[in-house]
């Protein structure tokens, strides 16, 4: 575990806060958001999700395994005056209990032990916002461990139990060079 804190800590350290843009599935579908609620942003990274929903009102938990990932969140929340309580925190399901959000926003992160805990989380009436990798590729770009990358439509197996609002996977279709590419997009409503 150290060695993977290890990593995201030195990745961190060298990347500016204002680098990254929130997920495109989040910022897209923006209109789907309550206009108050609990968010998650899990494995948020430096927290393009959180300062986004934070923007708009939504009071925001966000965990990252990286400290230094979770101290510019910090810092930068404090500096703009943000809703953010950001949390270093060995993500797993245990995680969950006790815990829950009306939006759960999952980034290019895949842990497939999570998904019951995950919904588990979501108020009843409660939105998924999740994009990540893919195995099905247009460029050889990291991450390439398929430990890391879903297969065909995995997002709609393993969050069956939610509402289906919303699905994206363009794979190879079409013209490659245009619209997304090497990501799932999937956004699901817990039944009430």
């Amino acid at each position: 575990m150290e060695a993977v804190i290890n990593k995201w800590n030195h990745i961190y350290s060298r990347t500016d806060q204002e680098r990254y843009p929130a997920t495109q599935v989040l910022t897209e579908n923006e209109f789907l958001l309550p206009l108050t609620g609990d968010v998650l942003d899990l494995a948020c990274g430096l927290g393009a999700n959180a300062v986004f929903l934070a923007e708009r009102g939504l009071a925001v938990t966000a965990w990252d395994i990286s400290f230094v990932a979770i101290d510019k969140l910090k810092d930068y929340a404090v500096q703009q005056g943000l809703n953010i309580n950001a949390c270093q925190e060995k993500i797993a399901a245990a995680s969950f209990i006790q815990c829950s959000f009306d939006v759960i926003v999952v980034s290019r992160f895949l842990d497939r032990t999570l998904s019951d805990a995950i919904i588990g989380a979501l108020r009843p009436g409660g939105l998924l916002f999740y994009q990540t990798f893919t195995r099905e590729k247009v460029s050889p770009e990291p991450p390439n461990n398929p430990d890391y990358l879903l297969t065909e439509n995995e997002l709609l197996t393993q969050f069956s139990p939610l509402r289906l609002i919303f699905y994206r996977e363009n794979a190879l279709i079409g013209n490659q060079l245009r619209g997304l590419r090497n990501e799932a997009q999937f956004i699901g409503r817990k039944r009430n």
